[in-house]
C-alpha cells in the first residue's frame, strides 16, 4: 500500500497543476458511462439487460453535448449546470425511454455544491432537483411513480450533500493550514523578539563594562603620565590600578561574551553574575582612580531577586562612570540602595563640584542612560535621571522586587557601610 501510494504521488500533482486535463478526462469517463447506460433497458425481475436497445443519434449528440459542458466546470459552474439540466429536460422531452443525459447535471450540480458557498449551493440545488424531477414526471415516457424519475430526485440531492460536503472538508483543512501557518508566524515572530531583546542586554551589558573600566583605565592612565617623572612610585600604583581594571573589564566581558557560545564551544565562565554582594569591589575600583564615594543601604539580610539585583549593580556602576567622566576632578558621589515597601530604590547623587569636561561626539548619543533607562523598564520600573538644585547630578531608580523572601521587621535604619553585601 505505501507503494502504491507513492507511485500515485506524481500523477495526483500533475492532475493539481493542470485542472483542465483533469476536467477532460472526468468528461470523457461521464460520456463513456452515459453510452454505456443508454444501451440497458431496465427489467423489474432481473435487473438491467443491456443490448435490449440502442440509443438514437439525437440522444448520442446530447451526451456529447453534456459530456463536453463539464470541461467548463471549474471556471463557469453555474453556467455549465445550467446547460446539462436543459440538455437532460430536453431529453426526458424527445425520447421515449430517455438516454441518461442527466448523468452529466448531476455532476454539474456536485461541482457547484464544492465550489460555492452553502445558500447558493442549497437554492441552486432545490431548483435543480424540482426542474429536473417534474420534467422527468410531466414529459417522460414513464409513469410519474417510476424507480426511474425517483432516482433523478435521489441522485441530484445526493450530489448536493456530497458536494456540500467536500467544500466543508476543504474549508476545514484550509482552517488548520492557515492556523498552523500563523502560529508559525507566531513562533518565528516570538523567536526574532527575544533574539532582539537579547541582543539589546547583551549590548547594555557591554557597554556597562566597557564604558566603566575604560574610564578607569584613562584616569589612571591620565595621573601615571603626569607623575611619571617626579613620583615614579605614584605612577606605578596608578599602573597597576590599570592593569586590575584591565584584567576586571576583560572577565567580565568574557563572560557576557561567553552568552554567545553554541553548545560545541567551550565552557563558558561559571562565576556569578555581578551583584549588590560585589558593590565593594566596585566603589573601590572609583575610589582608587580618585572619585570620593559613600554607600548607604538597608535590609542587607534580604537579597534581591536576580535581574534586580544585576539590574541595580548596572544602573550604580553608569552612573558612578558618568560622575567620573563628567562631574569634574573634586566631585563626590553617594550611593544608596533602600528597600521600600515591594520596591528597591537606587539613587546615586554628586555635587558637581568643579568644570565638567565637554561631552564628546561617542558621548553624545547618552547611551548610558538610555541603557539605565532600558534595564529598569524591562523589570517595571521607573527612572530618573537630571541636574540637583545647586549642583550635581542625581539618578533615581525605582525597581520592583516581584520575589523576594520577606525577613522580619526590624529597624531599617540606614548605615553607611562600604557595600550593601
Amino acid at each position: 500500500m505505501t507503494t502504491l501510494g507513492t507511485g500515485l504521488v506524481r500523477p495526483r500533482r500533475w492532475l493539481r497543476g493542470h485542472p483542465l486535463a483533469f476536467d477532460g478526462g472526468l468528461a470523457l469517463a461521464v460520456l463513456v458511462t452515459m453510452l454505456c447506460a443508454s444501451f440497458a433497458e431496465p427489467d423489474p425481475g432481473h435487473g438491467p439487460v443491456f443490448g435490449a436497445r440502442t440509443p438514437e443519434l439525437p440522444s448520442v449528440l446530447l451526451m456529447v453535448l453534456a459530456a463536453g459542458a463539464l470541461i467548463l466546470r471549474r471556471r463557469r459552474p453555474v453556467l455549465v449546470l445550467a446547460v446539462t439540466g436543459q440538455l437532460s429536460a430536453v431529453e426526458f422531452a424527445l425520447m421515449d425511454p430517455p438516454a441518461p443525459v442527466v448523468m452529466s447535471a448531476v455532476v454539474a450540480l456536485f461541482t457547484v455544491a464544492s465550489r460555492t458557498d452553502r445558500p447558493t449551493t442549497w437554492r441552486v440545488g432545490l431548483l435543480t432537483m424540482v426542474v429536473l424531477t417534474v420534467a422527468a414526471m410531466v414529459v417522460g415516457g414513464t409513469p410519474w411513480y417510476s424507480q426511474e424519475n425517483v432516482g433523478v430526485l435521489a441522485w441530484t440531492g445526493l450530489a448536493c450533500a456530497a458536494g456540500d460536503a467536500v467544500r466543508s472538508r476543504r474549508a476545514f483543512i484550509d482552517a488548520i493550514r492557515e492556523r498552523a501557518e500563523r502560529a508559525e508566524r507566531t513562533r518565528e515572530e516570538e523567536a526574532g523578539r527575544r533574539v532582539a531583546e537579547e541582543r539589546l542586554r547583551i549590548a547594555r551589558d557591554l557597554h556597562d563594562v566597557v564604558a566603566h573600566h575604560i574610564a578607569l583605565v584613562n584616569v589612571q592612565a591620565g595621573v601615571a603620565a603626569h607623575v611619571m617623572d617626579k613620583r615614579p612610585d605614584q605612577a606605578k600604583e596608578a599602573l597597576a590600578h590599570v592593569r586590575e581594571a584591565s584584567r576586571s573589564a576583560l572577565n567580565e566581558l568574557r563572560a557576557t561574551v561567553g552568552l554567545l557560545r553554541q553548545s560545541g564551544d567551550p565552557e563558558a565562565p561559571t562565576e556569578p553574575a555581578p551583584g549588590l554582594a560585589v558593590l565593594d569591589a566596585l566603589v573601590e575600583t572609583f575610589r582608587n582612580a580618585g572619585l570620593p564615594v559613600e554607600v548607604a543601604c538597608t535590609d542587607r539580610d534580604s537579597p534581591l531577586p536576580a535581574a534586580v539585583d544585576l539590574a541595580a549593580y548596572r544602573i550604580i556602576q553608569e552612573a558612578l562612570t558618568n560622575v567620573r567622566k563628567h562631574a569634574g576632578p573634586d566631585a563626590k558621589a553617594e550611593v544608596s540602595v533602600v528597600r521600600v515597601g515591594g520596591t528597591a530604590e537606587v539613587t546615586v547623587l554628586d555635587d558637581g563640584s568643579g568644570a565638567a569636561p565637554a561631552p564628546t561626539p561617542a558621548d553624545s548619543g547618552r547611551h548610558g542612560l538610555i541603557g539605565m533607562r532600558e534595564r529598569v523598564t524591562a523589570l517595571g520600573g521607573a527612572l530618573t535621571a537630571g541636574p540637583r538644585y545647586g549642583g550635581g547630578f542625581r539618578v533615581h531608580a525605582i525597581l520592583p522586587v516581584t520575589s523576594r523572601t520577606r525577613a522580619p521587621e526590624r529597624p531599617g535604619a540606614v548605615e553607611t557601610t562600604g557595600g550593601c553585601a
